[in-house]
């Protein structure tokens, strides 16, 4: 997927949005396997450091988490209480 760049956001927040928003909408389920950091760099068409920085961000923000050796994998949603 190539998409139009906006100026004012870096390319890292960007791809971070479409992924978001791919999980939102039920395209990657909790539990389910994110595109590694080559395949972020062939689907973009950027850099292997952004691919890196998307998904360290995902794992920060608590939207994703990674298991050594496996991949990065849709964090279940928080449970209240």
């Amino acid at each position: 997927m190539v998409i139009e760049w906006r100026e004012n956001a870096p390319k890292w927040q960007q791809v971070a949005d479409v992924l978001k928003k791919r999980i939102a909408d039920g395209t990657y389920p909790p539990d389910a396997r994110l595109p590694s950091q080559h395949e972020l760099v062939q689907e973009f068409e950027i850099a292997p450091n952004t691919a890196q920085k998307v998904l360290t961000r995902l794992r920060q923000e608590g939207v994703a988490y990674s298991v050594k050796g496996v991949g990065t994998f849709v964090a279940p949603p928080a449970t209240e209480g």
